[in-house]
């Protein structure tokens, strides 16, 4: 086609660039200005205020009977907003509802939805009128107080702004995306609100920071629920812009079963119920929260109420602190407080929004008092007409019955007696009742009632000071009748705490079994014993199961575990569920990711902070020893990583911890032990598998310590004889050897168990394989030769073996306490009682090597 077709007709030929951006800035501006941003003045948009000012001229107001939503919305589409009547009733609804609005600008009957996310029902069953307070927004609008503008086709007028006789951009906030830019502005408290209103009134140079502490301290959701600290709100304030965190009101109650249960009574702003009820039940059923037995909504007509139910052995903090973290039971709200200023969009504080609807109150009472000032005025004019007519009444009468038309008449009214077009027509009007004397003492009445008006009203005109005190006054009107009390409380606390913030920093005693159950248990559940004693039940066990490891730790120390398959996994103390005294505990495989034939069977603790561990030193049944460094172990997936590479038949048995200058000691079941020090095993890497550390000589490792644990060498055996030996007995030799005798093991004492170095103060727990527990002090333990035969720590049945033992360092709440013996009664040996136990005599040194 030829170009210079384009030429002719109708057809232009133009740049789609430039005419892209032309047409893009011409929407967005219109997106902006007409549909999007609410106006500073009244805090609405076009379609807010032309709901409101439909219904005021429909006479559908608070004191009138209620009418159909579909009536309304169509006289809205119809004469003031040309768009879709969903988007019309949907705005409608949403002003109905007191999960919205702070302070309702319409009074909903029928379904107008819920907190749950449930829509409303159709605008042909439900309807609607006014609020109370919705009539304070368009109260004189009749006055001239505001100007007014063709509708979309100019056969009617709609208002540019309500007169809003309170702040109502701030009391109930509003939200909104436009192009390029969007608004969220959280509502307030209607009295605080007001008062700040006052503040800036009296003091126009007032501060953000003393707006808070003395007048409005922050939003006020309609929903409730907490605010987390005043940083948020003071940017806000000052910037326009700045986020607010919310946090749903609970309350932890007690249950008669001993369990604990979370009540929800108030959730963070427009914040859907029925998918934050979902959202935990998917995190409970995906075990990303453990813990949690039940969930129920139990709202009703009087408030929310969500109740979850917690397992005993759980801390409710904790669960919350995951339930602030993973689900909507603490938001954030965003505060972008952008609003049309003279019809363009800007970013406004705290004090520029107070400013501006001060200055459009004080607009609004000029005009409204030039408005009653004109009329007073008017109407004085002509009264005087009426006293004019009424002292002359003859002739006037006279002059209208000699008028042919009504014309002549005022003609000569105006000629005749010096009125006005005005006050001649209004003669004219005059009924004959009004020419009574008493009728005209009324009039001069009022005539003088409205010079004193008019009087007044210009009084206000030229005192500013009069202005600001009648808005003032009718703030104070407006807060008196509809304030309430503030829903939301502001708190400070943390936005976001990691779960082990919750948790005390205690000793606790970790146990396992052979079956893989484990617990956790505060060390103070088992109190201190003498010498002897029968101890008390520590687990309820089953018959093919028995305590296998038993160890102290603080709850906030990684705990790393070792397992048969020579693999290493590390979780949190306090991440071991607490369980009662006499509780199995839970399988290990709930807290960690083990194969099918995996078994956990060494667990260290390691300090988190500030400890002297460099590396990790491991020592095998068959006596093969490794030392790795301790950073190996610091990034440990879910999954585990791989410690030590196991030969054939051989398992891990001990793992501890070591300063790069430590002492070994390892024993063995048959009495045999060795010491070298640890730099005999040069550093390795997590999956090397070791050297020879201890030649057992038939027998198995049964256990491993260091010389920083203590100055004396603790040795118990299988059938309860344990004593003390001094470190130094141990003569130093190198790695791989048969070592010394460290104890006499006989059919009496049975073979060792157990080694430790211990300084010689601190209290031994020893647990039976039927789970019979025993705490004695290590005072009371004397110091025997290395190869003797001890002295007898715990009464074990025929049908007993000591099956694990612990070291628990004393606390200065430790009191010296009997147990409990089988029959429930105090078993109240003393050292006297025990001293029938008979020690064996020293034997001579017998070196193994």
């Amino acid at each position: 086609m030829d170009e210079n077709n384009f030429n002719h007709g109708n057809i232009k030929t133009t740049n789609i660039s430039s005419e892209m951006r032309t047409s893009f800035l011409d929407y967005s501006m219109s997106v902006i200005v007409a549909r999007a941003l609410p106006d500073v003045r009244d805090g609405m948009k076009p379609v807010h205020r032309r709901i409101l000012y439909a219904m005021n001229d429909l006479g559908i107001v608070a004191d009138k009977p209620h009418k159909k939503s579909a009536r309304i919305v169509g006289e809205v589409i119809g004469k003031y907003h040309p768009h879709g009547d969903t988007a019309v009733y949907e705005t409608m609804v949403r002003m109905a509802q007191d999960f919205s609005y702070r302070y309702p600008l319409v009074d909903g009957h029928g379904n107008f939805g819920s907190v749950d996310g449930d829509g409303a029902a159709a605008m042909r069953y439900t309807e609607a009128r006014m609020s109370k307070i919705s009539m304070e927004l368009l109260r004189d609008i009749n006055k001239d107080t505001v100007d007014w503008m063709d509708n979309y086709d100019g056969e009617e007028h709609e208002p540019v702004v309500l007169p809003c006789r309170f702040p109502n951009l701030l009391v109930n906030g509003t939200t909104g995306i436009a192009v390029g830019m969007a608004t969220n502005i959280p509502p307030h408290n209607l009295g605080e609100t007001i008062d700040a209103v006052f503040a800036v009134m009296d003091n126009p140079d007032i501060t953000v920071m003393e707006l808070m502490e003395d007048y409005i301290s922050g939003p006020d959701f309609p929903t409730g629920g907490y605010i987390l600290g005043r940083a948020g709100i003071k940017q806000a304030y000052e910037t326009g812009r700045g986020s607010i965190m919310i946090r749903s009101k609970v309350k932890v109650e007690d249950m008669p079963n001993g369990k604990k249960q979370i009540i929800v009574t108030e959730i963070p702003y427009v914040v859907n119920k029925a998918a934050l009820v979902e959202k935990i039940a998917s995190l409970v059923r995906e075990k990303i929260i453990e813990g949690i037995t039940d969930l129920r909504d139990e709202s009703n007509m009087e408030g929310i109420r969500i109740v979850i139910e917690l397992r005993k052995d759980v801390q409710s903090d904790v669960i919350l602190n995951q339930l602030y973290r993973m689900t909507s039971l603490q938001t954030s709200f965003g505060v972008n407080m952008i609003v049309l200023v003279d019809n363009a969009p800007q970013q406004l504080g705290l004090k520029d929004v107070l400013k501006c609807y001060l200055d459009h109150q004080i607009d609004v009472t000029v005009r409204r008092t030039r408005f009653e000032l004109k009329k007073a005025e008017d109407r004085a004019h002509i009264l005087e007409g009426l006293k004019i007519a009424l002292d002359h009444i003859d002739a006037i009468i006279s002059l209208i019955r000699s008028s042919k038309d009504t014309s002549i008449a005022m003609n000569g009214l105006m000629e005749n007696f010096g009125l006005s077009e005005i006050q001649a027509k209004a003669i004219l009007d005059m009924q004959f009742r009004r020419l009574t004397g008493l009728e005209r003492q009324k009039i001069e009445e009022e005539y003088d009632s409205l010079m004193a008006q008019i009087t007044d009203l210009k009084d206000i005109l030229n005192n500013h000071s009069r202005v600001l005190e009648i808005i003032r006054t009718e703030l104070t009107e407006i807060k008196e009748k509809y304030n309430d009390k503030r829903r939301s409380e502001i708190i400070d606390a943390e936005i976001d705490m990691q779960d082990e913030d919750l948790i005390p920093q205690e000793d606790v005693v970790i146990t396992m079994t052979v079956n893989g159950y484990v617990k956790r248990i505060p060390v103070d559940t088992y109190r201190l014993q003498n010498r002897g004693g029968k101890g008390i039940k520590g687990m309820s066990m089953h018959e093919d199961d028995i305590v296998d490891q038993f160890l102290t730790m603080m709850t906030h120390d990684y705990l790393l575990m070792f397992t048969n398959q020579g693999k290493v996994y590390r979780i949190k103390g306090y991440q071991v569920p607490l369980a009662s005294r006499t509780s199995k505990g839970i399988p290990i495989v709930n807290l960690l990711n083990l194969d099918k034939d995996e078994k956990v069977l060494a667990m260290v603790p390691v300090e988190r902070e500030n400890s002297p561990a460099k590396f990790l030193f491991f020592v095998t049944a068959q006596g093969i020893v490794k030392r790795v460094p301790i950073e190996e172990f610091e990034n440990i997936r879910q999954s585990g990583k791989i410690a030590i590479n196991l030969r054939e038949g051989d398992e891990l048995i001990s793992a501890k911890p070591t300063t790069g200058s430590s002492q070994i000691l390892i024993a063995a079941a048959n009495g045999q032990a060795i010491r070298f020090n640890e730099t005999d095993v040069r550093p390795m890497g997590r999956t090397a598998t070791g050297v020879k550390g201890f030649n057992v000589n038939g027998s198995r490792v049964i256990g491993m310590t260091t010389d920083f644990e203590g100055q004396y060498i603790l040795s118990v055996t299988e059938k309860g004889y344990g004593k003390k030996s001094k470190l130094e007995d141990y003569r130093m030799t190198n790695r791989g050897g048969k070592g010394v005798k460290t104890v006499q093991v006989t059919d009496k004492n049975g073979p060792l168990v157990f080694l430790r170095a211990v300084n010689g103060d601190e209290d031994c727990l020893i647990m039976t394989n039927e789970g019979i527990v025993i705490r004695i002090s290590l005072e009371k333990v004397s110091v025997y030769s290395r190869n003797t035969q001890g002295v007898k720590l715990i009464s074990v049945e025929d049908n007993q073996t000591v099956s694990t033992v612990a070291i628990v360092y004393k606390s200065e709440d430790d009191e010296e306490t009997e147990g409990d013996n089988e029959n429930g009664e105090l078993n109240q040996k003393t050292d006297q009682e025990t001293a029938g136990i008979q020690e064996e005599d020293a034997q001579t040194e017998e070196n193994a090597e």
